[in-house]
């Protein structure tokens, strides 16, 4: 089965009266993605939460492209993005298609002033800097740097940093996040062979309860706009919740690497899937240990996807120049393959520390103007022997 989680109170029977303990009924709301067919929990609200006083501005945030059809290998620095003080205002996307939007964030203030909503993705946010809490209508969730946070399309959120140097690393999804097919059985429970179990999820705790009227900002994004819609009450006023559809954490630092005897391919690293990407965590690791073996990936071909490496920490062996918050695209259409002497230098070598996160995408990637704001215009070269 998937992972069940509850927090408060609610009726021991769904769809039936949850009575105040001063009069009154608590109100049921089914927060569910697919439809009715997927994942979904039953949470219920002090007041109605579907009480819109106002609906004021509405903008447009769509990337705006700069490479609509891309064969070029590029290297953006990431860290060269520059922080801003408001959580959304920090967000730029990168690269995007039809499924998805890669990012980075600068933010170097908490989101308290507003309250935010992705009506369209679900939000795969990675910590490279900063530790804080996530705030949210099923509870809060602590994090900290390695952590990566999965936030289910139309979630109400803030986000609380303790710090003001914070790097995140982003990915919007119009399809659900899921853990591997291959790492569970029928019913859904974890297997042996899995890198990670059950118990290594950082799950929703410390539900807030909030009985406010007033004037309640929340910032809706759909089909690329935002919308500031007013609420008559907090939107975190839910006495309690049950179900399957809800927000987590993972920390990177606990996927158990599989290692063999020679090169293992890139789904050995497979973290979560989606129907069109799939994400991926390279991890410090033992190198393979057979006696003529060759740590560094041999070269393969783009043909069904396009590669992003976001590079997080240590020295990613197969690659030459690469430093924190670097991103690299690999398209699809050209092979790629360790830059050169990486292969030559690999032999030997028993260990890596290397951390990096992939997501590789089923449909080529568009590139942004921020990107090309960030290129290094020569990565492409890279593997021309001096």
């Amino acid at each position: 089965m998937p992972l069940y989680h509850k927090l408060g109170d609610f009726p021991q029977k769904r769809h039936t009266q949850f009575e105040k303990p001063n009069g009154g009924f608590y109100y049921e709301q089914l927060f569910g993605t697919e439809g009715f067919h997927g994942h979904s929990s039953l949470s219920y609200h002090v007041h109605r939460p579907t009480q819109v006083k106002e609906i004021l501005n509405s903008y447009s945030v769509e990337p705006k492209i700069a490479i609509g059809k891309n064969i070029k290998s590029l290297l953006f620095k990431g860290f060269e993005l520059k922080p801003e003080n408001d959580f959304l205002d920090s967000r730029k996307p990168l690269l995007v298609n039809k499924d998805c939007i890669i990012g980075l964030a600068a933010p170097k203030e908490s989101l308290r002033k507003y309250f935010y909503k992705n009506a369209d993705a679900d939000e795969m946010i990675f910590i490279h800097r900063g530790k804080g809490k996530l705030r949210t209508m099923l509870g809060n969730i602590p994090f900290e740097y390695g952590d990566y946070l999965i936030i289910p399309r139309g979630i109400i959120y803030q986000i609380e940093f303790d710090t003001e140097d914070n790097r995140l690393f982003f990915v919007e999804s119009f399809a659900p996040f899921y853990t591997p097919k291959r790492y569970k059985n029928q019913s859904g429970q974890h297997l042996e062979h899995s890198p990670f179990c059950e118990r290594d999820f950082i799950l929703p705790n410390e539900l807030e309860t909030h009985d406010e009227k007033g004037d309640f900002l929340i910032k809706i994004k759909k089909e690329g706009m935002i919308h500031e819609v007013v609420y008559a009450t907090h939107p975190f006023d839910v006495v309690g919740w049950d179900g399957y559809n809800f927000p987590y954490g993972f920390s990177i630092h606990n996927f158990e690497p599989i290692t063999g005897r020679v090169h293992q391919p890139p789904p050995v690293h497979q973290t979560f899937e989606t129907a069109t990407f799939v994400v991926c965590s390279f991890c410090p690791r033992l190198y393979d240990y057979h006696p003529k073996a060759i740590p560094a990936p041999y070269n393969h071909s783009n043909i069904d996807s396009d590669e992003v490496l976001y590079y997080v920490d240590g020295d990613f062996m197969s690659r030459n120049n690469i430093e924190q918050g670097h991103i690299t695209l690999h398209p699809k259409g050209i092979p790629h393959g360790p830059a050169p002497g990486a292969m030559e230098r690999s032999i030997g070598h028993k260990e890596t520390q290397e951390l990096a996160v992939m997501v590789d995408t089923f449909r080529p990637l568009m590139v942004t103007e921020e990107a090309m704001g960030l290129d290094d215009g020569q990565y492409y070269k890279s593997w021309t022997e001096a």
